[in-house]
């Protein structure tokens, strides 16, 4: 019987042709396929370090470029926030002066002043006698000897008033609310002082906001530049990789690291940065306050603020990784 006359065998049934089950089988499952993707990570991970590793002083400058442009917004931020804890001498220099009436004695004056100091509005109250008063202004005026000699005591008794929240409009309704209370003959406040600290304050903040987004772009140029010079150096190890089948993301992926260990690197030297030289500009911040009779001092980096630029850092580098691989990805084609 000829070979034309048999019948033609099944798929399944071919030389060399695996059953159906076993195909089926063959397949790769959940766990081989995340062992591959995470071996493909670490691959790319190892080769990042590998290539920044070969070029140690450059890696370091660039990391070091970042860091001082990351470290400037945070600093005046953080100056900023020493500043504000400042708040208890402005707020100090924004209290509100109640002159009370002449009748107005010790007792009365400590029970209007525990009554001022329940309100919502108000961080501390202090109250300052006919006697004390008088004795203080003998003291700092140096007219003690004329005073001694009035029949009596012509200064009422104060009650200062610590708010606490510094603000014009706050401030004002406050000076209104206990210029009606009784036994008040005089709510005395200084708003020019407030309105000047207040306009400082919200200039500092612009400056600082308007300074983090230009750094912030900066960094994206600095980054995407840099990510652009390694994509020309493996132009050709690209354009292989992308002939035999090679995509987007497996290209993209080894550049996204080296994004991510520029930005943690920059992030790292950044925060060393502000440590170090908020603790060598704490000396002199010392020696001045000292001159005032302050014991004023810079706070440093709090950790979250640290953590907090490491991972804005770490962003901005894989950002800038992505969007410059982005760009220059559809000209990776091979030819």
């Amino acid at each position: 019987m000829s070979d034309s006359n048999l019948p033609e065998p099944r798929p399944s049934e071919r030389v060399g042709a695996l059953p159906r089950a076993e195909v089926k089988s063959a397949e790769p499952d959940f766990v081989t396929l995340l062992v591959a993707w995470l071996d493909s990570h670490r691959a790319s991970l190892v080769d990042s370090l590998r290539r920044l590793g070969r070029q140690p002083v450059g890696s370091f400058l660039t990391c070091l470029a970042m860091a001082v442009a990351l470290s400037l917004p945070m600093g005046l931020s953080l100056l900023l926030d020493d500043v504000a804890r400042l708040g208890g001498s402005w707020q100090r220099a924004a209290q509100i002066s109640l002159f009370t009436t002449l009748d107005v004695d010790d007792a009365a004056g400590e029970r209007l002043r525990a009554r001022i100091a329940a309100l919502p509005e108000v961080a501390e109250a202090e109250w300052i006698g006919r006697e004390q008063g008088l004795e203080e202004f003998q003291r700092q005026s140096g007219l003690g000897e004329a005073l001694r000699g009035l029949p009596e005591n012509p200064l009422p008794g104060v009650i200062l008033v610590t708010p606490r929240q510094i603000d014009k409009a706050g401030l004002e309704t406050l000076r209104e609310q206990l210029a009606d209370l009784s036994g008040v003959q005089l709510a005395q406040l200084d708003l020019l002082w407030v309105e000047r600290l207040g306009a400082i304050l919200a200039l500092g903040e612009r400056f600082v906001f308007g300074l983090t987004l230009l750094l912030v772009l900066a960094l994206l140029l600095v980054i995407g530049n840099t990510i652009r010079l390694h994509i020309e150096n493996r132009r050709s190890e690209i354009e292989v990789i992308k002939l035999v089948g090679g995509t987007d993301g497996y290209v993209r992926r080894p550049f996204l690291y080296m994004g991510t260990l520029y930005g943690g690197g920059a992030g790292l030297l950044a925060w060393l940065v502000l440590v170090y030289g908020l603790d060598w500009l704490n000396a002199s911040v010392l020696s001045l306050a000292g001159l005032y009779g302050s014991d004023f001092a810079l706070g440093g980096v709090p950790l979250e603020d640290g953590l907090s630029l490491l991972l804005g850092a770490v962003l901005l580098g894989y950002v800038g990784a992505w969007l410059a691989v982005a760009r220059h990805l559809s000209e990776l084609a091979p030819r």
